[in-house]
């Protein structure tokens, strides 16, 4: 018996020579895969930030091909503000065998759906940009949040207007009775980044120090027309004596100068208020630069793109995540906001185009 047990490795050692010997040793060990699909779905393709998202992940993704020589399929598809249609969407995601899914949500409070198929699937998510409940996310160990946090983007447009009335008061309270007259435009009555933006930028202001009356404020939904079409509301009602103009976004803070103009108003500070918006996207610092907006808080889109696929490969390919982006309680990257105004537009345009 013992003999035979000996001849028996013998065999098998020799077996596994001779495929060395044929260039083929590797085979005994797993190789990484030589491309990798991600299937991704947006709330609204139309929505200026997610749009640049977009495009700077796509841009990021032919950069990263060559640097990991390996290709990337993307399934991009929008849900056209329909969760129930993004919820099928991920089936398809499934049925097409993608390696993991990036979900930026529909509605933050229904991912109950998304969860449950892509765990029985066993199909990663990265959500992105419109962040879930925080119990969903802990939901399974395979759910994952990039994006950014809203306090500080609400905290800085705050900033933004706290750093002119240092300088300026006079020029923003027009009717010099020592109170900032404003009126708000919020995005989604739900939606998280609404509820904190709108809610921490007014704290901000008056921990430092400066009174402030709201005047209205209505939702617009992120929308450029929604918002132009209630600022034009808030002009009959109020007319000059709205002295700020605080959006939850940049596409509605551009909806207000749109009705600004509209309604024949001179930008000037004897009749202009001070137009604040949040995101950075491209059409918004532009606003910035010809000073019909005060300024914006960047959200920084490159970044956000860069981890989530940072992040999908990372999962993917069985990977450690660089530095950069090292995960918060195993599951969040959040990149930081930035504030943009005409004093830094230069240096937030160079980091842009990099």
């Amino acid at each position: 018996m013992k003999r035979k047990r000996y001849i028996s490795v013998l065999a098998v050692m020799s077996v596994m020579t001779a495929l060395g010997g044929c260039g083929m040793q590797n085979n005994f060990v797993e190789e990484q895969p030589k491309n990798m699909t991600i299937g991704i779905s947006v709330y609204d393709q139309y929505d200026t930030f997610i749009s640049e998202l977009m495009s700077q992940f796509q841009s990021y993704v032919k950069e990263k091909e060559k640097d990991w020589g390996i290709s990337i399929t993307l399934e991009i598809q929008n849900a056209e503000q329909n969760q129930l249609v993004q919820n099928s969407q991920l089936d398809s995601f499934i049925e097409d065998g993608v390696d993991i899914a990036c979900i930026n949500l529909v509605d933050r409070t229904d991912a109950s759906s998304i969860i449950e198929k892509a765990k029985t699937s066993d199909v990663p998510v990265i959500f992105f940009n419109r962040e879930l409940v925080k119990e969903d996310l802990e939901r399974w160990d395979k759910l994952y949040y990039v994006g950014a946090d809203a306090y500080e983007s609400g905290k800085l447009q705050g900033d933004i207007l706290v750093n002119e009335c240092e300088t300026n008061f006079d020029k923003i309270d027009r009717n010099h009775d020592g109170v900032l007259q404003y009126v708000m435009l919020e995005g989604e009555a739900s939606h998280n980044d609404s509820l904190i933006r709108s809610m921490t930028v007014i704290q901000e202001i008056t921990e430092n120090g400066y009174t402030v009356e709201k005047l209205s404020d209505e939702i617009a939904n992120w929308n450029r027309d929604q918002a132009a079409n209630k600022m034009k509301q808030f002009l009959e009602e109020f007319g000059n004596s709205i002295e700020v103009v605080l959006a939850n976004n940049d596409d509605m803070a551009l909806g207000a100068i749109d009705a600004l103009k509209t309604a024949g108003m001179e930008n000037s500070s004897e009749n202009w208020p001070a137009v604040l918006g949040i995101d950075g996207t491209t059409v918004g610092l532009e606003a910035v630069e010809k000073g019909e907006m005060l300024g914006t808080v960047l959200n920084d889109a490159r970044g956000q793109a860069s981890g989530m696929l940072e992040l999908a490969y990372s999962l993917t390919m069985g990977t450690k995540l660089p530095k950069k982006y090292q995960l918060i309680d195993d599951k969040y990257i959040r990149m930081p906001y930035k504030i943009a105004t005409k004093e830094n537009l230069g240096e937030i345009q160079v980091e842009q185009t990099k």
